[in-house]
């Protein structure tokens, strides 16, 4: 049986690669870092097939300590302070996590077994103000927040290893991919919540920022299998793993509003709070290098994502509203 370390497991990429490990027949580690609470709504359905051990990317010594304990022959490095927004505020703390807890978690496997394969989550915010278009493995790297400089950092020091000590490291460069389980803070999962919430009468407008701005998404499922699929290989190589397509922001709220029959135009008001210091303006993948090499290719389609995601909001919106009715019965009732 594989056994498989994963960071970041309680976030959507996390969960829904624990999912796909353990139906491989690994045995699957998660890392959580200790706090008296640990949101785990996301694999809570995994139970006792998914095994949470505590560590911190801020703290070698526990990391070693978890790779000891858990003896992984796959490791995959989802941590981040990811929230792009947050990371102007918290530039410090991004690159601790985002940048440098790389460096410790690469220190970790080499000290304790450097034969472990490692993924490292890069991501297309590293292009930033792209070079070129589209973007693929040779474009030059842009970033264009404290985030995406973090992620560039975690980026080279990933082959910086991998050249240095012979480890296989790779990392693969993620363009947007979505689903029910991102977070509601993030742009996809605002605007499919929101449009939940206006439909259900709980909302009656939709603040957002920069409309015009383009991306390349696709859905979450798809790429975890991509990531599963770069450490089967023979030798570590870092993919881009994107559709193809790109979309702006304006499409995806139009399309969003439409799945409900609603026209964004009556609930959408652009606010400046939300418009980035500096913005990417346009990203979009070239994957040709991963569907040649891997044989990975996206499944859902830009239309299919977002209905999947606006029906998955619609429900939870019905369900949290029955279940606030039923609180508020009981309390009459008591």
């Amino acid at each position: 049986m594989k056994r498989a370390l994963i960071t970041g497991v309680t976030g959507q990429d996390g969960s829904y690669l624990a999912e796909l490990l353990i139906q491989k027949g690994y045995r699957v580690y998660g890392l959580i870092r200790r706090s008296s609470t640990v949101p785990t709504e996301r694999i809570y359905h995994l139970g006792d097939s998914l095994n949470l051990v505590s560590g911190d990317l801020l703290d070698e010594k526990s990391l070693r300590q978890i790779i000891e304990e858990c003896q992984p022959d796959e490791v995959y490095n989802l941590a981040a302070q990811s929230f792009v927004p947050e990371s102007w505020t918290q530039s410090i703390l991004t690159g601790e996590i985002t940048a440098l807890g790389v460096t410790r978690l690469l220190n970790a496997i080499r000290d304790v077994n450097p034969q472990v394969r490692f993924y490292q989550a890069s991501t297309s915010e590293m292009f930033g103000k792209a070079q070129t278009v589209p973007q693929d493995e040779k474009t030059p790297f842009y970033p264009r927040s404290p985030y995406g400089v973090s992620k560039l950092y975690g980026h080279w020091i990933t082959v910086n290893y991998r050249e240095s000590y012979g480890m296989f490291a790779c990392s693969g460069i993620l363009f947007n991919h979505e689903s029910p389980r991102r977070g509601r803070e993030f742009l996809t999962r605002k605007v499919t919540y929101a449009v939940a919430r206006i439909v259900a009468g709980l909302q009656n407008e939709l603040r957002l920022g920069n409309l015009d701005a383009q991306r390349d998404w696709g859905y979450a499922p798809d790429y975890v299998e991509g990531m599963w699929r770069m450490l089967q290989q023979e030798s570590p190589e870092d993919y881009v793993l994107a559709t193809g397509e790109t979309h702006s922001v304006r499409e995806w709220v139009d399309k969003s509003f439409a799945v409900a029959g609603l026209d964004y135009k009556d609930y959408v008001v652009v606010d400046p709070r939300f418009v980035r210091p500096a913005e990417v303006d346009l990203l979009i993948g070239d994957s040709g290098k991963a569907r040649k090499q891997l044989g990975w290719n996206p499944t859902v389609t830009f239309d299919e994502l977002i209905e999947i995601m606006v029906e998955a909001d619609e429900a939870l919106v019905q369900e949290q509203e029955a279940s606030q009715h039923a609180i508020a019965a009981l309390r009459g009732i008591r």
